[in-house]
């Protein structure tokens, strides 16, 4: 497993930076009634190629001082797609096969203001299949079980393909909600109300855009209420420290979320500030994770320590418990 490499600076150090450049930001929203303050860059994305022609592409929604009216999407530097701001995804169709492309997203604002890109997600398109006119077979034995007040758990068998099955299409009701490789038979899917009933089914697609016929539907309701995101949040969280070289580490393990795919970053939240993101290369870990990060030279200094999962489909998950530890 590899892992980002440890900060050798002091959180305190880590905090007066991050303060620093806070305050060095703009925060007026200029004068005479004028909207010039544009929104924050959407956050969150997330792009899975649907077929050999299609990928499709999510974020969360962004933020502005008077509301989001639009988004538009581009791949490499052209504007493919505009959506209205109730929108936080699409598919962009027309793709070339075998072909990897980079897409971005901006937000604007009813002043016309466009936010900064989103971050750049590269994607690579499966190869065409030449004459498959054979969908695949329908997901079997779809189960869903809900994870708390705003997020539900799916699984699903997997479909045969004369070819290969390139995604799963997820849908609530009539409306498509989100896509995962064709390797994966579960998802978490967020942003659900509380106390709602809701309706999902599944759908196989191959490469050639054939689909298969629906999941039989699976109804489930959220928990009534407000929760902390428990269901989304890492378990069996510990914290402890150890002493090396003249200085103190605070050690780090947890059992990883149920998501339907691997959890490759979380966020680290030290003292009631966040720290620092921890992102794992290569294949990250599904049963038991653990990290390690430098704290100080002092000894006798107690901390308080919890993280959160960044989901598959770009929001934040539920904070751990929170661990309190002391050096020395």
């Amino acid at each position: 497993m590899r892992r980002i490499p440890r900060s050798s600076l002091p959180f305190a150090l880590l905090t007066a930076l991050a303060v620093t450049a806070v305050g060095g930001c703009d925060w007026g929203g200029g004068g005479g009634g004028r909207d010039t303050t544009a929104p924050a860059a959407p956050r969150g994305l997330t792009v899975e190629a649907g077929s050999a022609t299609t990928v499709h592409v999510m974020w969360n929604q962004a933020t502005d001082d008077t509301g989001v009216t639009g988004y538009e999407v581009y791949r490499d530097a052209e504007k493919v797609k505009a959506v209205p701001g109730r929108k936080h995804m699409v598919d962009i169709v027309g793709l070339r096969p075998s072909t990897t492309y980079a897409f971005t997203v901006r937000a604007r604002d009813a002043g016309g203001n466009v936010s900064p890109d989103s971050r750049k997600l590269t994607v690579r398109t499966p190869e065409a299949a030449t004459a498959d006119r054979e969908a695949p077979t329908r997901p079997a034995r779809l189960r869903g079980e809900a994870a708390g007040s705003r997020s539900a758990m799916l699984t699903w068998g997997r479909s045969t393909d004369d070819r290969r099955v390139a995604s799963y299409e997820i849908y609530q009701g009539g409306s498509k909600v989100h896509s995962v490789g064709g390797g994966q038979t579960a998802t978490l899917v967020t942003g659900l109300r509380p106390g709602a009933e809701y309706t999902f089914s599944v759908k196989a697609r191959d490469a050639a855009d054939n689909f298969s016929p629906a999941s039989r539907e699976v109804r489930l309701t959220t928990a009534a209420g407000k929760d902390s995101g428990r269901g989304t949040a890492p378990t069996g969280f510990r914290a402890a420290t150890h002493r090396a070289d003249g200085a103190y580490y605070i050690d780090l393990t947890w059992a990883p979320p149920r998501t339907g795919g691997a959890v490759a970053e979380y966020q680290i939240q030290l003292d009631g500030r966040t720290a620092t993101s921890l992102v794992f290369g290569g294949t990250a870990p599904r049963d038991k994770a653990e990290h390690s990060f430098y704290i100080g030279k002092k000894s006798g200094e107690r901390h308080r320590v919890r993280i959160r999962p960044k989901l598959p489909d770009g929001t934040w998950g539920g904070y751990s418990p929170t661990r309190t530890v002391t050096t020395g």
